[in-house]
């Protein structure tokens, strides 16, 4: 007999190791709901996914403008050493829109923290305390530093606008976990959209119904059209025989064009609103929330409250089966600066900024750990690029495309990681250089995808989210 422990299955492992029957079944259904990988692989190869996956779903908070790396995760005692002195790296260096000036410290002070060790900025005190359930990726590199293209670059793997982002591949390969929400659903920031607007989470070439589904919680009426107007002479029994008579006209429009998905995407999108009428003001609604979780997302300070509200009402929507939310920090250039392109100001600007992120993100990070929805929900924090180690103008920075950091945590990561490294200065990506074709292929991986597999054939290439790079960082997998 053999004195090798038993392992105990949990739900998941259960219905991954009955193979093609019941519990492969069950598990088709609850992780795919009209998910397109059942179409490119056997149930009883995989259930329709390509590996058994750690996570199901995931949280993107996106920071507009490019947030700098030597100011918040990415420690350079160098760079301090340096401060005032000439710049300096060895080769001519060529900025967005300036000279480089000195090399310029940062003006938060630094401290190591948990078990791991992590030094971290004062401006991130919060997400300090978080830093062994995070991993960081200190060598990200951009192809743009102009801020549209590298935003695209960032969402979809494209500088170019027209293909889908990673929120929409998410959507077309795993489909729903619910009928009730929209599987992809974006969060701007309050004071407006980011470059590129919208089409930052477009569904590009995919079927029209993976797209993000935009919602302003900020707002009386957060989806447009959610509500009838006051006035309006409509009731429940009018609406439910409008909307009997409306599919039969669809679906004669639908059986006369085959193969049109935005007309597909539009019938899904009058029915998904009628069943929102019911489903989303419950789930925006945070009033039945404790005070201490309000309190935790900084709902109560008025310079965290509305990407902390935005953050708690990510977590709701997970919790009731939306697959992917994405969260913006910033809009588009306005002055003064509304995001975190800060070429003139850093501690003002960056200040701002890291003040209203920071509470709400580690807020964040500890709600989904306490529910039990850390362990199968991925939590990405990104930026289009970073920004140079030196001044521009007086206490500013300019576009680094060159290094950036980026975080994740959560659904298979590996807590208290760092992999990668910038140079002395922060300038340069020098060790184990990663691009966001690699960030997207380990998330993928984690979601049971095998990221060169799941493609669609669009214009006579079988395009995917990675094109034709990226590679899955295994040092930082749990």
């Amino acid at each position: 007999m053999s004195n090798t422990p038993k392992k105990t299955l949990n739900r998941r492992d259960f219905l991954w190791n009955v193979g093609g029957g019941l519990g492969g079944i069950a598990l088709s259904n609850l992780l795919q709901r009209e998910g397109h990988l059942a179409e490119a692989s056997t149930v009883g190869e995989t259930l329709g996914l390509h590996h058994p996956p750690k996570a199901t779903r995931v949280i993107q908070l996106f920071m507009s403008g490019a947030a700098s790396h030597v100011d918040t995760f990415d420690y350079k005692p160098e760079l301090i050493k340096r401060h005032d002195q000439p710049f300096d790296v060895g080769e001519k260096i060529e900025l967005f829109q300036s000279d480089p000036g000195t090399f310029f410290k940062s003006p938060w002070d630094w401290k190591q923290y948990g078990e791991s060790g992590k030094w971290m900025s004062d401006l991130v005190p919060h997400l300090a305390t978080c830093v062994d359930d995070m991993s960081f990726l200190h060598a990200m590199k951009a192809t743009s530093n102009v801020h549209g293209p590298a935003t695209f670059m960032q969402n979809s793997g494209f500088v170019l606008p027209g293909f889908p982002s990673m929120g929409a591949w998410v959507s077309y390969g795993l489909g729903k976990l619910t009928d009730n929400l929209p599987t992809f659903v974006v969060l701007p920031d309050t004071r407006g959209f980011a470059p590129n607007g919208p089409a930052n989470w477009s569904a590009g070439f995919l079927p029209a119904s993976t797209q993000g589904t935009l919602i302003r919680p900020e707002r009386p009426d957060p989806i447009y059209d959610l509500f009838p107007p006051e006035d309006a002479f409509i009731n429940a029994k009018s609406e439910e025989d409008t909307r009997d008579i409306l599919r039969q006209f669809n679906e004669k429009h639908r059986g006369e064009r085959e193969g049109d998905s935005r007309l597909d995407a539009r019938i899904e999108s009058y029915e998904m609103a009628a069943r929102l009428q019911l489903s989303a003001p419950e789930a925006l609604d945070i009033t039945k929330e404790s005070k201490a979780t309000k309190e935790l997302y900084g709902l109560d300070e008025e310079i965290t409250h509305d990407f902390g509200r935005n953050c708690l009402i990510a977590r709701r929507l997970l919790e009731r089966g939306v697959r992917y939310v994405q969260v913006w920090s910033g809009a588009d250039n306005g002055f003064p600066r509304r995001n975190w392109d800060s070429h003139e100001d850093i501690p003002k600007d960056h200040g701002e900024m890291g003040r209203s992120m920071d509470k709400p993100a580690a807020a964040l990070l500890k709600d989904l750990k306490a529910h039990g929805m850390l362990e199968d929900t991925i939590v990405i924090w990104t930026t289009e690029f970073g920004r140079m180690p030196c001044r521009q103008g007086g206490i500013g920075r300019d576009h680094n495309p060159e290094a950036f950091t980026t975080w994740v945590a959560g659904g298979g990561f590996k807590g208290g990681t760092t992999y990668g490294a910038s140079d002395a200065f922060g300038y340069k990506a020098e060790q184990d250089t990663t691009y966001c074709y690699d960030l997207h292929a380990t998330i993928m991986h984690l979601l049971g995808i095998d990221h060169e597999r799941l493609t669609f054939h669009h214009n006579g290439i079988d395009r995917r989210l990675t094109d034709v790079h990226g590679h899955i960082i295994k040092d930082i997998l749990a």
